[in-house]
Formats: C-alpha cells, structure tokens, sequence
C-alpha cells in the first residue's frame, strides 16, 4: 500500500513537465501551523513553520483539474515545560520534508475551488531547539534522521480561490505514518499540519 501510496504521485506528476507549459505553474508559500497527534490533537503544541516550492495546474474540464506540487515543508511539534530550576520554555521539534501532494481541485464558478488528495514525503533532518520562556534559544540539537521514519504519507484536503496571477487558500494535512516508532518523545505520534498557503503562477 505504501508503494502504491508513494509512486502514484511520481508517476503522475512526470506526466506534467511536459505539459506544464499550456497550463498554470508557479511558486508557492505557506504558514505551516504543525502539530503530532496520536489520537487527538493538543493545539498547545502547536508549532509554526513554513513550506515552498512549486505547482503545476492541468485543466481536465471547467470543473475539475489535477495539481501536483514539490514542497520544502517544515512541520514539526513543540513541548512546554516549567522547572522550578531550569525556568519556562519549549522544546521545538523542527522536522524537515521534501513533500509532493498531488491534489484533485473541484472549481465552482470562476475562482473558488476545493482540494483533496494523497502526498509522499521523504525526511531530511531533525533539529530539537530549546526556547526560553522569552524567546532565547539555548540550545539546537540535530537528530539521526534514520531514528526516524525518513518516508512519511497522508492526505490533505482544503478549499482556496484563485486571483489575477496566482492563488490562495487554506489545507489542512493528515499524516497516516508514525514520525518515529521508537519514540524519540514524539510518543509516536503523526504529522497534522494546517496551511495558510498563496501561490503566484509564472
């Protein structure tokens, strides 16, 4: 299953380089608003972060097209803690992805559309930093990513509109892969990530 998960988008996203050129490309930029759950989601550790990377748009009808994406995204979670001796911070996982969603959009009328569909990942790194109650960082401690999961899949799903020379909108995340089963205090939890994403086409 995960094979299928994984060279699905592949295959579908080498179909568009050389198509990409009759239909709307671009850049795009988000707000990652990250977080790992097991089986609920704690919003306090919630953690903020970003992702880039392009899109490629191919018209199906007026309706339907189908958008394949190569992302840098930074997702990641963060733990509070209060020590009578080491004082109020958090610890801020910092997980970076390589990530390809290839997305269904469903247009209604001229500009808003809605998403949904499957991505792959694959992890680059791990940075652990520890942040003082005002902001200072201690210290930064990069982790072995093979003590991770370095492959990552699940779906995303959102709603966005489309203005003169680009796009926007909001897409939320759902990973279905444990980010580390051997705990690493991540308590083998999952990816959820919420984007607040704008995208200009070129």
């Amino acid at each position: 299953m995960k094979k299928v998960i994984f060279v699905l988008p592949l295959l579908i996203l080498s179909s568009f380089f050389v198509k990409a050129q009759s239909d709307q490309s671009g850049i795009r930029a988000s707000l990652n608003l990250s977080n790992l759950y097991v089986e609920s989601v704690n919003d306090e550790n919630t953690k903020p972060g970003f992702a880039v990377g392009v899109y490629f748009r191919k018209g199906l009808s007026d309706q339907i097209s189908i958008q394949p994406e190569i992302n840098y995204s930074l997702k990641g979670s963060q733990i509070n803690y209060d020590g009578f001796f080491s004082g109020s911070g958090k610890y801020r996982y910092n997980l970076s992805y390589v990530e390809i969603p290839v997305l269904a959009n469903f247009h209604v009328g001229e500009s808003l559309y809605f998403s949904a569909g499957p991505y792959v990942a694959t992890l680059l790194a791990v940075k652990v930093k520890d942040v003082d109650g005002d902001g200072t960082v201690n210290n930064v401690e990069e982790y072995d990513r093979d003590d991770f999961n370095t492959f990552d899949y699940g779906v995303a799903a959102g709603v966005g509109f489309d203005f003169a020379g680009g796009t926007a909108g909001v897409r939320y995340n759902y990973g279905l892969a444990d980010v580390s089963p051997e705990g690493n205090g991540l308590d083998n939890g999952k990816n959820s990530v919420l984007q607040f994403f704008i995208g200009f086409s070129f």
